[in-house]
């Protein structure tokens, strides 16, 4: 499987999803300029945390207008694998590929630990490898992680089993305590906390391995490609 990990201007936690990928999980994976207009020879595209164009405006609201972000849509509507983390997950709500919208934190201060996520929805491209409601050990850092939607689309997120992570002890004042959300399709998923900094035992944690490995199995699956 090939994966493209886009980098914008500011994106500081690219090298962080290369070696995730390249590294642990032992994939094809390049990094793709925030200007280029073809993603068509790539299978999964993952859109890393950072400070897109030094989150001037507002986080990610300038990344969606980068030309790269014209192919991303038309990847994700090609049913391709779409993961955004932090500022990626800020850029994907902000281009509509996923509902709502990023707040301050509640504290209105930088958040920077580890914290403890549940599996909500084990039944994704994403999740394939975790238990349902198994809860694991992931990173977070960011100033604007307070996810925030109204009551009609928290009610159809739920419904719709959307809701694919919740915080144990909610750092940020998301609703609901969301900490990641898909699209209705299922093959976009955007959340706060980074997996690829949880690959290796050797970093504090190797639970966010698990979802970089659903997502292969899930593409080998689809592909008929024997592992």
């Amino acid at each position: 499987m090939r994966f493209a990990v886009i980098v914008f201007p500011g994106s500081n936690c690219d090298v962080d999803m290369f070696h995730a990928i390249k590294d642990e999980l032992g994939e094809e994976v390049e990094y793709v300029w925030h200007d280029s207009e073809h993603l068509d020879e790539f299978d999964g595209i993952l859109l890393p945390g950072g400070f897109s164009y030094g989150d001037y405006l507002r986080s990610g609201a300038i990344a969606r207008f980068s030309n790269v972000m014209k192919q991303v849509i038309n990847a994700a509507e090609a049913g391709k694998p779409i993961l955004g983390v932090c500022n990626g997950f800020q850029i994907l709500l902000e281009s509509g590929l996923l509902p709502g919208a990023m707040r301050r934190n509640d504290s209105l201060q930088f958040i920077c630990q580890t914290v403890q996520l549940k599996v909500e929805n084990r039944n994704t491209i994403f999740t394939s490898q975790y238990e349902k409601d198994e809860m694991i050990d992931i990173p977070i850092a960011h100033g604007e992680g307070n996810y925030y939607c109204d009551e009609e689309t928290l009610t159809r997120l739920k419904e719709n089993k959307q809701i694919v992570f919740t915080y144990n002890h909610n750092p940020n004042g998301s609703i609901a305590n969301i900490a990641g959300i898909i699209n209705e399709k299922g093959n976009v998923l955007g959340m706060m906390p980074h997996p690829e900094r949880a690959v290796d035992e050797l970093l504090g944690s190797a639970d966010g391995l698990k979802l970089f490995q659903s997502i292969v199995k899930n593409w080998r699956e689809a592909h008929v490609v024997n592992a």
